[in-house]
């Protein structure tokens, strides 16, 4: 089994884009949409969820009832400001404390000093995580709620279950749409895989961004190339972006144009490959033959 994972140093180069093409002209992949925090892989794919999974990654605080004696403890000690004197009374206090859970960051502080043991820390349910049946074959994804953290666990979870569903279904490849940057979910996203394809722009952002993905690849001895997307919009960046990594032995594995097909492919839930068959889906069909040719011929794992 070989993993793919697409990531790019900023948001909107056209990463998901480029993943749900590869979805399309995949015929044995799974699926895993790992940018858990802004999740948009589904908005192409339509999947049918088959199965949906609560996702509790973290600890809320909550006063329990009838032991509070309102001594302001908790509200003290309370960094996030979480901590409010408005609860319901007791039957021996007329009000009592309540935390707010939006505001509850769970670190536990609270539940340490309080000397009445009045505050319990509780399993809290940051989002769900789902395994769903799509026209290309299994897609595992997720969705954090507003505000809320552990994205890097969820991520695991989402490659796992991706995992499984490959073996399941014996299909021999998992392609992630990993997140943008270089934080902790690109990390889960990008940890002992066989590949990272690095997609960029030709802007001083783009570029910027890009090195440090790199960086991050080099660290984890994870092998690299890089997609160039929108690749005519300044064509001497591109030039750089192009000399900048073959310096570093890196390939560049194909470049993209900039074409409003994309953006209506999008609109009618398509990948490119699907919707056009124009110079610049020919472009993403031959990027894609390029990755997978470096993946079938890799060295297996140790």
């Amino acid at each position: 089994m070989r993993e793919l994972t697409v990531i790019s140093g900023k948001g909107g180069t056209g990463k998901t884009t480029i993943v749900a093409s590869f979805a399309a002209l995949s015929s044995r992949a799974v699926l895993a949409d790992c940018d858990v925090d802004a999740a948009d892989l589904h908005l192409v794919l339509s999947p049918t969820v088959r199965k949906k999974e609560r996702f509790t990654g973290g600890k809320k605080a909550r006063i329990k009832s009838g032991y509070c004696t309102a001594c302001g403890k908790c509200e003290e000690m309370c960094v996030f400001d979480a901590v409010f004197f408005d609860g319901p009374g007791n039957g021996t206090f007329p009000k009592t404390f309540r935390i707010d859970p939006i505001l509850c960051e769970g670190c536990g502080v609270c539940a340490w000093f309080c000397a009445e043991h009045a505050i319990a820390l509780e399993d809290a349910e940051n989002g769900c995580w789902f395994v769903s049946d799509t026209r290309y074959g299994p897609m595992v994804h997720a969705r954090l709620g507003a505000g809320e953290e552990n994205s890097g666990k969820l991520v695991t979870i989402v490659r796992n279950a991706a995992r499984n569903a490959a073996i399941e279904e014996k299909r021999e490849l998992i392609i992630i749409d990993g997140s943008p940057g270089i934080g902790c979910p690109v990390i889960a996203s990008v940890t002992g895989v066989d590949f990272v394809l690095a997609v960029t722009e030709p802007t001083a952002a783009g570029f910027h961004d890009l090195e440090r993905v790199i960086e991050l690849s080099r660290h984890f001895s994870i092998p690299i190339g890089v997609a160039i997307n929108k690749c005519d919009i300044n064509e001497q960046v591109t030039r750089q972006i192009s000399d900048f990594v073959s310096e570093r032995g890196i390939e560049v594995m194909g470049a993209v144009r900039y074409d409003r097909a994309v953006t209506d492919a999008m609109v009618r839930g398509k990948s490119v490959v699907e919707y056009t068959d124009s110079p610049v889906a020919q472009e993403i069909r031959s990027l894609w033959e390029k990755v997978e040719h470096t993946l079938e011929f890799m060295p297996d794992k140790e």
